[in-house]
């Protein structure tokens, strides 16, 4: 069911699945955070802080409305393959951190992989809030990708202080 017919069947598909990283037979989420870093260093050359910003508001609201819609489409309430939730969330920490080295951004890489595949905590805890199908579990796909977000670039904050 997921391959490439299924990527290009509906655009909320290709958004969600992260225009293809989703794919991925190893690791989804990683390689979509890639995709995000990858994407993210492409758009900064044209995009203002400011505009870079607006995007991401922008993609977290389409992106809750294609995840929505692909997750029912799967029948799967959160599918690891949707992962424009990554995407949006390390964007979000890379235009939060910027300016800052490669390793500055490799170091934020980490730590969200980490807050984001363990889910210590906090990130549990808004994992376990939207359930289903819908648009509360199209938000819940979103939303504990969001707390992942906020306790790296906590975590980021407490390490700069």
């Amino acid at each position: 069911m997921l391959n490439r017919r299924f990527l290009l069947d509906h655009p909320a598909h290709l958004i969600a699945l992260g225009f293809g990283a989703g794919l991925s037979r190893f690791a989804p989420g990683t390689v979509g955070t890639l995709w995000a870093w990858a994407a993210f260093l492409i758009l900064q050359r044209w995009l203002s802080p400011l505009e870079m910003g607006l995007l991401i508001a922008v993609s977290l609201v389409v992106g809750w409305w294609a995840c929505t819609v692909c997750a029912r489409h799967m029948g799967v309430p959160d599918p690891g393959s949707i992962v424009w939730d990554e995407v949006v969330a390390f964007w979000l920490i890379l235009w939060l951190v910027t300016p800052t080295t490669f390793w500055g951004q490799f170091g934020a890489f980490v730590l969200f992989r980490f807050f984001d595949a363990v889910k210590p905590g906090p990130v549990r805890w808004a994992d376990k809030q939207f359930k289903g199908f819908g648009w509360r579990g199209g938000w819940g796909i979103m939303f504990d990708d969001l707390v992942a977000a906020f306790c790296t670039l906590l975590v980021i904050a407490l390490w700069r202080f």
